[in-house]
C-alpha cells in the first residue's frame, strides 16, 4: 500500500525550503503527497518565477524542483473532500514548509479552512509524525501560543533557523536552506546527507 509523506507549502516566504525537503524525499526514494495552498502559489511566483496551476501540476511543479516528480502526487487545496483529508487515508506523517503564522493557527486551533490545514489536523489527530516549520520573525504572544499548542498536540515545531557549524560564516543560501530541510527530514525519520553533522571537533566540518 501506498503511504506518502504529505509536504504542506503555506504561504510565509521560504519556498526554497520546500523545494529542498521535496527534493530530499524524492532522492530518498519516498511517496509524497503535496498541498500548495493559495497564498504560497504567491508566495512562489514571487520568489521564484514558477506558478502551480491545478491542471498543469506535472508540467509545473517539475519545472519548479527542476527533476522528475518520481512518486508524487498533487492534491489541489480546495479539495476538501481529497484523500488526506481523512484518517483512513494511509500516510506516514506531514511536513508544513514554511509554516505561516496564519496556518500555524489554523492548525492549532482546527479551523481547517483549506486541505493543508485539514491535513495537518488529520496526522496530528491520527498521532502521525507531524513537523511544522514557523519561518516568520519576530514573533507575537499568540504567535507563540499557536506554536505551544501544536507542541502539546504532538507536532514538531522546528523553525527555520539554520546552523553554521557545517559549513561556517561563509555558508552559501543553499547550504543554509539545506541544514532546515535535513532538519526536517531528521524530525521525519528519513535518511539524507543535506548536512555535515556535528562530530564534537571545532572547525572540523570546514577542514
Amino acid at each position: 500500500m501506498r503511504e506518502p509523506w504529505i509536504v504542506g507549502v503555506s504561504g510565509a516566504s521560504g519556498t526554497p525550503y520546500a523545494k529542498a525537503v521535496l527534493s530530499a524525499l524524492l532522492d530518498a526514494g519516498e511517496s509524497v503527497d503535496l498541498v500548495v495552498s493559495r497564498a504560497a502559489r504567491l508566495t512562489l511566483l514571487d520568489e521564484t518565477g514558477a506558478t502551480v496551476r491545478d491542471a498543469h501540476w506535472k508540467d509545473d511543479v517539475a519545472a519548479w524542483l527542476g527533476r522528475d516528480l518520481g512518486d508524487l502526487t498533487y492534491w489541489p487545496a480546495g479539495d476538501l473532500a481529497a484523500g488526506p483529508s481523512s484518517g483512513s487515508y494511509p500516510a506516514r506523517g506531514m511536513a508544513v514548509v514554511p509554516a505561516s503564522t496564519a496556518a500555524c493557527a489554523g492548525i492549532a486551533i482546527g479551523l481547517s479552512k483549506d486541505l493543508l490545514q485539514r491535513a495537518a489536523e488529520v496526522n496530528l489527530k491520527e498521532r502521525r509524525r507531524t513537523v511544522i516549520v514557523p519561518r516568520e520573525t519576530p514573533v507575537t504572544r499568540s504567535h507563540l501560543e499557536h506554536l505551544i499548542a501544536l507542541h502539546d498536540a504532538g507536532a514538531v515545531v522546528l523553525p527555520a533557523s539554520p546552523g553554521f557549524y557545517g559549513s561556517g560564516a561563509g555558508a552559501t543560501a543553499q547550504q543554509l536552506v539545506d541544514f532546515v530541510a535535513g532538519k526536517v527530514l531528521d524530525a521525519l525519520g528519513v535518511p539524507h546527507t543535506l548536512f555535515r553533522r556535528w562530530t564534537g571537533d571545532l572547525g572540523e566540518g570546514r577542514a
